[in-house]
């Protein structure tokens, strides 16, 4: 699916992956809508449908709004684990089904293509550390969705795909000491550095674009498997 001239929806737009994601979309032409905080919340669901509803057409939604929360089982707040849930995944839910509602009501291209769905899960879904019990929990909640989703959207012309990034050097890392940012990228097969939100954007643009992308989880992370902590 080409970019230039299409509308794209990008939860979480105004930092990190989706801001990077976001720039690149407008650079390449697209018309591009932030559902972001405080304006947007991604769990609510009326907040939502009128973002989606705004838009007089629809041709992707990007979802990048996610929060972290790392903390032992013992002692866990449960409050805590249901919020990583709530935002990472049910979030993520609520804003794709939204948006490919409005897809569905529009015109194909020339592919049969009415819209594609990027979504964020993280290596956390597959190799999760210590401590990241809700939001490895989370993440894999998304991954597990996908190829049931893009079955279910295969007949409406909608194609589903998630990226699974490894440790990006976004705010949601925070700030880190130096030496253990030299620990952590010591760990990476290559190349040795943290993710850039530059890579997450150039593979979301190649999604788009490649019409035989469906149904799959990509991890992004320069080889990386996490040890347990």
């Amino acid at each position: 699916m080409r970019i230039e001239g299409r509308t794209f929806l990008v939860s979480g737009g105004l930092s990190g992956l989706g801001e990077a994601t976001a720039a690149l979309l407008e650079r390449e032409g697209a018309r591009v809508v932030i559902a972001d905080l405080p304006e947007t919340d991604v769990t609510d669901a009326d907040a939502v449908r009128a973002l989606v509803d705004s838009c007089e057409e629809l041709h992707g939604a990007i979802n990048c709004a996610g929060i972290g929360g790392g903390a032992r089982v013992i002692g866990f707040p449960l409050d805590r684990f249901r919020k990583v849930i709530e935002v990472n995944l049910i979030g993520t839910f609520n804003v794709l089904s939204l948006a490919a509602e409005k897809m569905a009501a529009g015109e194909p291209d020339e592919e049969g293509t009415r819209g594609v769905i990027v979504n964020t899960a993280s290596n956390a879904a597959f190799d999760g550390q210590i401590g990241q019990a809700a939001y490895s929990a989370s993440k894999a909640g998304v991954a597990g969705m996908t190829l049931p989703i893009a079955r279910d959207l295969a007949s409406k012309g909608i194609r589903v795909v998630t990226i699974a990034p490894g440790p990006s050097d976004t705010p949601m890392l925070g700030p880190m000491r130096d030496d253990i940012r030299a620990s952590l990228e010591s760990q990476i097969p290559f190349p040795k550095r943290l993710g850039r939100a530059e890579d997450f954007a150039a593979l979301v643009k190649h999604i788009v674009e490649n019409e035989y992308l469906n149904g799959e989880t990509i991890r992004l992370d320069g080889a990386l498997r996490m040890g347990p902590r």
